[in-house]
């Protein structure tokens, strides 16, 4: 049995560390609730609204309306805006109003105005809380009667009153359903209603030619009504705040897009304020009861703690977040489809802080601009070329390949579309070299069809 003596050196963390790296990954909600708590538990903080200078509100009032202005998707359930660009990461979130309405209130409170005897109305009243989140019923009509125990003449009725309430197309069963309610409430969709009724298979394919033959109609009558049901919204519930379980996104980092600059904006303006209590610090001073005194030395070297750490959340929040804009001014000049590559070491190269900082900084942390809101990671990608951003071997990211390969299906011979190893070929040429599995990845989650799909077909 040996004795050896060794020397190492090891990195412990102290507490007030741990606190610090804690409060700096808190996004916004939850630095609010930590704060609150801190102000309930140690009393030698005191919290005070940011806001005591009229002229600094209405100077924040201002560039927040600007932003407010140009932007076209900051909010929860704009998503058909999402689906025709696929591009937007936060779908299911945004800046979503407390006053938003909710679908269910919005049609029972029409269903309340309808003078109906209290058997149907009751009926009217299940029908719409069965409807899912889209404004769809799930369940066939038969078992939701036996659920309210009413007839099936009875809840057909009432089903029908349902269905001819606002949003056009609420209490549809099927996708054909939904798309005829809204149609039958516009004039001149007689072929449309055909085509939505029977022939939604060849639509999906674009077999104008079929349809036309098969409902004796010239193509150009077909593509015009096929054209009307692409407009109509196969979710009518998707514009209204979810009965429960709403998330609403409090962006931490705002970016409004002057016209000869950019200008960044945090939220901690909307943030209380923290300031050591000043009668604390006089009690400390003055007070000659040593218990007291190793109290109150605890309490306030606490808060100052806090106090410092909240302000360097936000100083390493901003500092990451110009190299962001100053890396990605293109997406934020452009929108969608222009951002960079970009990874962790880049900001931290450039911020002096290490990576995990940088990780820390952007986790559960928001940003808002004119193209909508988005998590901050959203704004890191690989390079589809290996190379940094700036350098040499800058390359596309796939948010870039992915717009340019909706170019380039957008301008595609429709009777000939281009097979994803053409896609490929191209992009290649355009400097964006990906595989043809890549082009496939990316055209699904475009929610782009194949070949066959896309084809027009006389």
């Amino acid at each position: 049995m040996e004795l050896n003596m060794s020397m190492k050196q090891t990195q412990t963390l102290s507490p007030q560390m741990m606190q610090s790296m804690e409060i700096l990954q808190m996004g916004s909600q939850e630095l609010l609730e930590y704060i609150e708590n801190q102000v309930q538990e140690n009393p030698v903080l005191e919290m005070e609204e940011k806001y005591t200078g009229k002229d600094e509100g209405v100077d924040l009032q201002r560039k927040l309306e600007w932003l407010e202005s140009t932007d076209a998707q900051n909010r929860v359930y704009h998503q058909q805006d999402s689906e025709d660009d696929g591009t937007d990461p936060v779908s299911n979130y945004g800046n979503a109003d407390e006053t938003e309405e909710n679908l269910y209130l919005y049609v029972l409170s029409q269903l309340e105005l309808l003078d109906l005897e209290p058997e149907l109305l009751e009926a009217g009243r299940f029908l719409v809380e069965s409807l899912n989140q889209n404004g769809w019923l799930d369940e066939p009509l038969e078992d939701l009667a036996v659920q309210m125990e009413k007839p099936l003449d009875l809840a057909a009725r009432a089903l029908e009153i349902v269905q001819s309430l606002e949003p056009a197309g609420v209490g549809a069963r099927t996708l054909s359903e939904c798309l005829v309610l809204q149609l039958k409430r516009r004039e001149d969709s007689g072929l449309a209603i055909r085509i939505a009724q029977d022939h939604l298979d060849p639509l999906s394919k674009n077999r104008y030619g079929f349809i036309a033959k098969a409902l004796g109609a010239t193509q150009e009558q077909v593509y015009a009504a096929c054209e009307l049901i692409r407009s109509l919204n196969p979710r009518p519930g998707g514009g209204f705040a979810a009965r429960e379980n709403l998330i609403y996104i409090n962006p931490d980092i705002f970016v409004v897009n002057f016209p000869d600059h950019f200008e960044l904006l945090t939220n901690d303006y909307f943030f209380p304020t923290l300031n050591v209590s000043s009668y604390y610090c006089r009690m400390l001073r003055d007070s000659k009861d040593d218990e007291v005194k190793d109290y109150l030395v605890n309490k306030v070297r606490q808060a100052k703690w806090v106090v410092r750490s909240i302000e360097q959340r936000r100083s390493t929040l901003m500092q990451c977040a110009e190299v962001m804009l100053d890396l990605q001014e293109d997406f934020f000049r452009h929108g969608p489809g222009h951002l960079k590559p970009m990874s962790l070491a880049d900001i931290a190269q450039r911020v002096g802080v290490h990576e995990s900082t940088v990780s820390r900084t952007v986790k559960d942390k928001y940003l808002q601009c004119s193209s909508g809101v988005y998590p901050l990671s959203y704004f890191f990608s690989r390079s589809l070329g290996g190379g940094v951003v700036g350098g040499p071997g800058d390359a596309s990211s796939p948010d870039t390949a992915k717009a340019m390969l909706k170019k380039l299906i957008t301008e595609e011979d429709k009777h000939k579309p281009l097979s994803d190893q053409k896609l490929c070929e191209l992009m290649a040429k355009d400097g964006c070299e990906i595989s043809r599995r890549t082009v496939a990845k990316y055209r699904d989650e475009l929610g782009i069809p194949s070949t066959t799909g896309r084809k027009q077909y006389e």
